[in-house]
């Protein structure tokens, strides 16, 4: 990879991890933004979203319950195995996000959020993190310094959930990049998870589960 091309993904990531939590753009059009920034830098490199394991001639079958099952193991892990053993050695600070109230018992907001949660969360993040950002670090590092650094910035990219947000994240995230590497770069894996992941996440929210 030239130099060139190195810095250009080095400034989509940058851009991919700061211009969200900056507020400049109005609900989640960010997402559009990106997307655009990273197709545009893949078009560079000569190459497209299939390249990153996204097309819908692509799509198996088997991803259908794949997906929802991983969902569901990684969720109940965390839920009622790996933060009620951690919670009893350390003190999470709550964080207001103002989420709860939004969607508890109000269906029409729970829909909405359950649309944003596969657009953002299924394809957004999973094209541009798990598809853009991992193969690129990839083409940089060597031996699997690519995926924990990959987990690692999933994970701080989710800051404003605080301490605990960010340690779920970080899990969760080894989960969808552990889908794309093991069934051959296929996307759709990951994106039907973790699209799945926010679905129960949010009905939870709504039924004050969480």
């Amino acid at each position: 990879m030239s130099l060139k091309t190195t810095l250009l993904n080095l400034i989509v990531i940058c851009l991919i991890l700061v211009l969200p939590h900056l507020g400049y753009t109005p609900l989640f059009s960010y997402g559009l933004i990106l997307i655009l920034v990273v197709w545009g830098a893949l078009k560079y490199q000569g190459e497209g979203f299939k390249d990153l394991g996204f097309s819908l001639k692509n799509f198996p079958k088997k991803a259908l319950w794949v997906g929802p099952l991983s969902a569901v193991l990684i969720l109940g892990f965390m839920q009622l195995i790996f933060f009620p053993i951690l919670e009893q050695f350390i003190v999470f600070e709550e964080v207001e996000l103002g989420l709860y109230d939004f969607i508890k018992e109000n269906p029409t907001q729970l829909i909405f959020m359950i649309i944003m949660g596969w657009i953002v969360g299924g394809f957004y993040e999973e094209i541009v993190f798990h598809g853009f950002i991992f193969t690129r670090l990839e083409s940089m590092l060597s031996g699997p310094a690519s995926f924990v650094l990959a987990v690692l910035i999933f994970g701080a990219y989710h800051y404003q959930l605080g301490m605990a947000g960010m340690i779920n994240a970080t899990l969760v995230g080894i989960v969808y990049l552990g889908l794309y590497v093991y069934f051959k770069r296929n996307l759709w894996y990951s994106i039907i998870c973790h699209g799945v992941y926010n679905t129960v996440v949010m009905i939870m929210i709504y039924k004050g589960l969480l």
